[in-house]
């Protein structure tokens, strides 16, 4: 971790968006520009809550303890992107952690400006309201999934949705680098499963995977093995 020299446009996170334009110079005041390397941690779940986190640029997993040995992956997040929020409340502790999966430049405010910015900005108070019940109906899904979806129905499941938010490159692969635990943490499932099973989709023409590049090539049939029976 490295406080930077800020070099934020302050126009690129959801905050400076939706902040009434005069109010981009106290953001601007408050703001620190932290630079986190691949695998460094942002904050652990258990932490007490300090602040709000945007990404400016870079990739960052949110992560919960599944077990002793496991966990589970609940979002990525990229540029613009808030993370922390789920700490707020009245026990102020971070209920999951936060760690970089690229190199990350991160702007981060404490809570006490944070909380001013609300109240002083209807307009982004809404669209962090309205950003949580997405967030919110996403984890039920998910949660849903993992109950009553099989494993190969989640990881096609895993895979549209990252298609869906981060987008192709210009080969037709997934724009998001991701480790092969990563994505099995994000499935709800164990490495050795993720490995067979998008070898098997692979080998169904569904997909075709370049190391850890995953170009979709029938979405159709991933999206048969995602219904609930």
């Amino acid at each position: 971790m490295k406080v930077k020299k800020s070099n934020c446009d302050l126009a690129t996170c959801s905050m400076c968006k939706s902040c009434k334009p005069e109010w981009l110079k106290a953001i601007d005041v408050n703001r620190k520009l932290i630079h986190y390397n691949k695998g460094e941690s942002i904050f652990h779940e258990g932490d007490t809550v300090n602040g709000m986190y945007f990404i400016f640029s870079g990739l960052v997993k949110v992560h919960k303890k599944w077990s002793d040995s496991k966990e589970l992956i609940l979002r990525f997040a990229k540029d613009g992107a808030i993370v922390g929020h789920r700490g707020l409340g009245g026990d102020t502790i971070y209920p999951v952690s936060a760690t970089a999966l690229a190199p990350s430049d991160i702007c981060f405010v404490d809570l006490d400006f944070f909380m001013a910015t609300l109240k002083v900005n209807p307009d982004y108070l809404f669209d962090l309201m309205m950003f949580f019940a997405a967030e919110l109906k996403e984890s039920e899904k998910r949660m849903r999934n993992i109950a009553h979806m099989n494993t190969k129905g989640r990881i096609g499941q895993s895979l549209l949705t990252l298609q869906d938010k981060f987008g192709t490159d210009a080969d037709g692969f997934i724009n998001i680098e991701i480790s092969r635990q990563d994505l099995a943490s994000y499935t709800g499932t164990t490495y050795e499963t993720l490995f067979k099973i998008m070898n098997e989709l692979a080998e169904e023409t569904a997909i075709h995977l370049d190391g850890k590049r995953t170009k979709l090539l029938n979405k159709p049939k991933l999206l048969e093995y995602c219904k609930i029976e």
